[in-house]
């Protein structure tokens, strides 16, 4: 059997002490079967990811034509997209 130590906030400590002893009882043992659970739960996710990412040879040939039913010119959008962000920041900075 491995061991690992990790060091995380405070706060997710608390949070994941009191779930794992809610979930598996107040015993010796607890933390590392939560552990060992959160941890496969997060390689599957991973893994799916990665499987994912390898699968892909040329990523411009994957999105090539993604944007073909668009009418308007790189240039455009680009123009378009700095107004949209231009728009968002005084937004924010009104908000404050």
């Amino acid at each position: 059997m491995g061991g690992i130590k990790v060091y995380i906030s405070d706060d997710v400590e608390r949070k994941f002490r009191e779930a794992a002893m809610r979930l598996f009882g107040y015993r010796r043992g607890c933390l590392s079967t939560a552990s060992e659970k959160a941890i496969l739960v997060w390689l599957s996710q991973v893994s799916e990811v990665a499987d994912a990412a390898e699968s892909i040879e040329d990523p411009v040939e994957t999105i090539y034509g993604m944007l073909s039913h668009v009418k308007r010119t790189g240039v455009e959008l680009q123009h378009e997209a700095g107004k949209i962000r231009a728009k968002r920041a005084l937004g924010y900075r009104n908000a404050t």
